[in-house]
């Protein structure tokens, strides 16, 4: 998703699938089309992951407002920015068209749980990925790592911890560290060697202005040329 600070938990189950679609979709339709700033920043991670690469063929999933996918179009990059919400993805279109990058930013709506984009890529971006819906993360994950192009990365990025502003205090709620997230992918490791797995402190801002030190769980997979 579009925002380091924080909001969902991802249920990496099925259950009623075709309802949960409707309403996952719905959710988020609402939240964007209501939503009130369309101020995106990069998330931190992405930069530093990316800002060292030659400029490529990128996809952000679940671009959300889009700071990660303009960041990426500024510098060179032809970015396929999918999410669920079509307000959110008309508004990031909008948003590369007034910055002039409309040329290098492809917008599409995807229920990723359903379908995903076509194309390979030597950049796939999941930033925390959360929703509070069914879904099968590792499913879509799995396609993202099979999307790479030779020598692609796949950055993953989730919470390791609950900041105070996030919507779910759960005391007991379980963070998956890169590992288990890694061993959950089940991806070949001869074809998709991880090139890091840690799990970073960062000083991190709320919606309200007020701060706090958080965790990030990272990991950032590589296809080979194999």
């Amino acid at each position: 998703m579009d925002s380091p600070q924080g909001r969902r938990l991802t249920a990496d189950a099925s259950g009623d699938q075709g309802a949960a679609d409707e309403d996952a979709e719905l959710f988020w339709e609402r939240h964007y089309r209501t939503r009130r700033s369309w101020v995106a920043r990069v998330n931190p991670l992405l930069a530093e992951t990316a800002a060292p690469l030659r400029p490529g063929a990128a996809l952000d999933l679940g671009c959300g407002a889009g700071g990660d996918a303009i960041w990426l179009a500024r510098r060179g990059w032809h970015v396929t920015a999918v999410d669920i919400s079509t307000t959110a993805v008309e508004r990031v279109r909008e948003r590369a068209r007034d910055l002039g990058v409309a040329d290098r930013v492809a917008t599409e709506q995807h229920d990723l749980a359903r379908s995903f984009p076509a194309g390979k890529f030597d950049l796939v971006s999941a930033q925390y990925f959360h929703t509070p819906f069914p879904l099968l993360r590792s499913r879509v994950l799995r396609s993202a790592a099979r999307a790479l192009s030779p020598g692609g990365l796949l950055l993953i990025v989730d919470h390791g911890s609950t900041a105070p502003w996030s919507w779910n205090q759960d005391p007991d709620v379980h963070h998956p560290t890169p590992t288990e997230i890694a061993a959950e992918l089940d991806l070949d490791p001869a074809r998709w060697p991880v090139l890091r797995a840690d799990m970073p402190r960062r000083r991190a801002t709320g919606p309200a202005g007020e701060t706090a030190t958080v965790i990030d769980n990272i990991l950032l997979i590589q296809r080979t040329a194999g």
